[in-house]
């Protein structure tokens, strides 16, 4: 008997939990399943661009682990799409993460939070500057500065 599976870091769930074929009636489909950790897999190799090394870290896997990972992920993603299968996304073995990020401006100090898998800020919501930063959780003193009404 294997040891128990460690738990994948997920950053966060975006809500989408289903893909299938434009034009076909769910009744003619059949149906491949995606993991909640596999789809984080996806993001952070193909979306994102982050070595399997880099990944890894991010979900809080050995490099080797993530390789295993996003391998399974994307047999099943090819899977669905050249036979033209629906893709249900659901379960895995994972823990999510903080749902938001905080952001500072380099200028004002201003500081707000974005929802996760945005991207980065272009410029400062508050006096459009476009050096911003995201703030570790080190740094996070849990206060948020209200936006000037101007």
């Amino acid at each position: 008997m294997g040891r128990p599976h460690k738990k994948r870091f997920v950053a966060y769930n975006p809500g989408i939990s289903y893909f299938k074929p434009r034009g076909i009636p769910m009744l003619d489909l059949e149906e491949t399943h995606l993991t909640i950790d596999e789809r984080e897999a996806l993001r952070l190799a193909d979306l994102e661009g982050f070595s399997h090394e880099q990944a890894g870290r991010q979900m809080q896997v050995s490099r080797a682990t993530f390789g295993r990972i996003i391998e399974r992920a994307r047999k099943t993603v090819a899977d669905a799409l050249i036979k033209g299968k629906a893709i249900s996304i659901e379960g895995g073995n994972y823990q999510i993460g903080s749902t938001e990020r905080l952001f500072r401006c380099d200028k004002c100090n201003y500081e707000w939070n974005e929802a996760c898998g945005t991207g980065p800020p272009s410029k400062c919501p508050a006096c459009s500057h476009k050096n911003v930063y995201r703030v570790s959780a080190d740094e996070a003193d849990g206060s948020i500065n209200p936006v000037d009404d101007q």
